[in-house]
C-alpha cells in the first residue's frame, strides 16, 4: 500500500519531531512508498525551521508554509491536495494518533468502504469536553447524511481520488469531513488505541464555532428551525387570542399588564431568534461572496 500522512501544525516544534520518529519506525512495515506532509499553519513558533531540517532529514517528508494562520481544516485541505499516493491518511499532530495503528484503517478501507475513521476506545478528554465532541459529531454525521457514522474523528484514512468531488471548491469556512462527503456515502469507523494528547489548540469556544459552522456552513436545518418556531409561535398566539375571548366574555375583563407583558416579550424573542439564524446565514454568503481563498502557500520544502 502507497499513502500519503497529511498533518496539520500549529505550535508543534516540540511535537512534530517525535511524530515524524513515530512515523519513521512504523510506517516501512506495512507501506512500500509513503510520504508524510507536515503543513505549516501559520505557527508563530520555531515549527517551520524544524519542518524544513526534517525535510532535509527524511527524503519522504514535504512541508508546506501557509502565509497565515487558515485552521486546521484549511492547513489539512491544503496537504490532501499535494498528496501523490493512492491512500491519504491525516492525523494531529499532538501524538494522539499512533501511526501504528493505521493497518487497522487500511484493513476496513479493502473492506470497499471509501473513508475510515479511528475511534478512540476510550475518549482521552474530561466529561464535558467528551460531551461537546460527542455532540458535534452527531450533528455533523447527520449534515453529512450518513447519521451512522458517529464517530467521526481527525484521524482519518481514505481514497485519494475522493478530493475530486471538492476540487474546485473555494472558500475560507470548510469542514473535511463534509467534503469528503460529497464524494461518497461509504463511511465507517474501527475503534484505535489513541494516546492522551501533548497538547490541544481547541477550547469550548473553538468547538462552538466549529457546531456553528457546521450547521449554518452545510446545512438547512436552522432555517427549518426558524420556521418551526414561527408556527408554534402562531399556534400559541390563536391559543392566547381564544383565552383573552374567553376571559372577556366570561368575567367581563381583560388580562392586565404583566400579561400582556410577558406575551409580546416571548414574541420577540422568538423574532430575533429567528431573524439571528437569518443574519448568520447572510454573513456565510457574504463571506464567501468575497472570494477570500481557503489557503495561500507561502513556502515548499521538500520533494
Amino acid at each position: 500500500m502507497n499513502l500519503s500522512i497529511v498533518v496539520p501544525v500549529y505550535k508543534g516544534e516540540t511535537l512534530i519531531e517525535p511524530l515524524v520518529a513515530q512515523i519513521n519506525r512504523s510506517l516501512p512495515s506495512f507501506a512500500k512508498r509513503y510520504e508524510v506532509i507536515l503543513v505549516d499553519d501559520g505557527s508563530p513558533d520555531q515549527s517551520w525551521p524544524l519542518i524544513q531540517s526534517l525535510t532535509q532529514k527524511y527524503k519522504w517528508v514535504k512541508g508546506i508554509c501557509l502565509m497565515r494562520n487558515y485552521g486546521q481544516h484549511n492547513a489539512t485541505l491544503c496537504g490532501v491536495r499535494a498528496a501523490r499516493y493512492e491512500v491519504t491518511v491525516t492525523l494531529d499532530q499532538d501524538l494522539q494518533h499512533p501511526p501504528e495503528e493505521i493497518p487497522l484503517l487500511f484493513a476496513k478501507l479493502e473492506e470497499g468502504y471509501d473513508v475510515v475513521y479511528g475511534a478512540p476506545r476510550k475518549l482521552p478528554q474530561g466529561f464535558w469536553r467528551n460531551l461537546m465532541t460527542a455532540t458535534i459529531k452527531q450533528i455533523l454525521a447527520r449534515v453529512m447524511g450518513v447519521p451512522s457514522v458517529e464517530n467521526i474523528s481527525s484521524f482519518r484514512a481514505f481514497h485519494t481520488h475522493l478530493r475530486d468531488a471538492f476540487v474546485n471548491f473555494q472558500s475560507p469556512s470548510l469542514i473535511i469531513d463534509v467534503l469528503l462527503s460529497w464524494g461518497t456515502t461509504r463511511f465507517t469507523s474501527v475503534q484505535v488505541n489513541v494516546g492522551q494528547a501533548k497538547r490541544t489548540n481547541y477550547d469550548f469556544r473553538m468547538l462552538v464555532r466549529a457546531a456553528l459552522l457546521i450547521l449554518i456552513g452545510y446545512s438547512t436545518t436552522p432555517l427549518r428551525l426558524a420556521s418551526w418556531i414561527g408556527f408554534a409561535m402562531t399556534i400559541f398566539g390563536l391559543g392566547v387570542f381564544i383565552y383573552v375571548l374567553t376571559i372577556y366574555f366570561t368575567l367581563g375583563s381583560l388580562p392586565g399588564f404583566p400579561f400582556l407583558a410577558s406575551i409580546i416579550a416571548l414574541f420577540s424573542g422568538a423574532q430575533l431568534f429567528a431573524l439571528g439564524i437569518f443574519g448568520e446565514y447572510l454573513a456565510r454568503m457574504f463571506d464567501r461572496s468575497m472570494d477570500r481563498p481557503t489557503y495561500v502557500v507561502h513556502e515548499v520544502a521538500g520533494k
